[in-house]
Parts: structure tokens; sequence; C-alpha cells
């Protein structure tokens, strides 16, 4: 199935050369997520949309062609970020499901049919610092 793509509605940043697609509606705090993940180091692949690419068995997350290389801040406006380029996605986080249990479950979310590691949203302010760690070195499971 390589080649397959599609577009969704999430933010995407960058984590040590690895994608962290955040999804959910609009008004979801896909953004906040994604500026907060910024401040800690992470990169901006795309803001509101990514495109999702299969390539060579990873799903490959980019920006939309001609998509500003910006993040909306509600309150403040959209703010100018380096983008970062394509970059295959090793994290969803979905912003519809608030996570109500201390140590959940692995989960999984089909992207381009391939099963990628999912976290429903948490609300702590250590979740994007988790979010880092997570993507450095995993979780125990």
């Amino acid at each position: 199935m390589s080649g397959a793509a599609s577009q969704i509605h999430a933010t995407t940043v960058a984590v040590s050369g690895l994608a962290v697609v955040i999804t959910g509606p609009s008004g979801s705090g896909k953004s906040a997520l994604g500026l907060s993940l910024m401040a800690l180091g992470a990169g901006l692949v795309s803001d509101d949309i990514t495109c999702l690419r299969l390539q060579q068995g990873a799903v490959v997350a980019r920006a939309p062609a001609g998509a500003p290389a910006a993040i909306e801040a509600r309150g403040v406006g959209l703010l100018r970020a380096d983008p970062v380029g394509p970059t295959p996605v090793a994290l969803v986080i979905d912003m519809t499901q608030e996570e109500a249990l201390r140590l959940p479950p692995w989960r999984v979310v089909p992207l381009l049919g391939q099963d990628m590691p999912c976290l429903h949203k948490v609300a702590r302010g250590c979740f994007p610092a988790a979010i880092l760690q997570y993507i450095q070195y995993g979780r125990f499971d």
C-alpha cells in the first residue's frame, strides 16, 4: 500500500525526528497542545491540516502545499514558525477523548492501514512534557 495518502484535521509537531499527530475538531486544543510542545523544543510540521502518505511501510506527515509556516494561538494570532519537513509518525493524540485512567491501556488508531500508538487528551499541565518523554524513551507496558 505504499503511496496511499490522506489529509486529516490535525496539528502535527516533530520531536526528535518523529511526528506527533494531534487530532480533533476545531476548538479541541490541537494548536494549543502543539504550541506547548513547541515551547519545549518540538518543531512545527503543520497546523490544522496534515497530509499523510505511506512510504515504505511508514506513515509520513507533512504540511499541505502552500500552507503558511505558522501555528494559531487563540487570542494572539498566527505565530510564525520554522517548518519541519516530512516526518514519520510515531504517535497520535486524540483530543476528542479525555483520559480517565491513571495508567491507560496501550491503544492504537489506524492511519493509512498502519496501527499507530494513540493517547487520549490528558487535562494536566505535565501532558506536553509526558509526550516528549514518551517519544524519546517510550513507556512500560
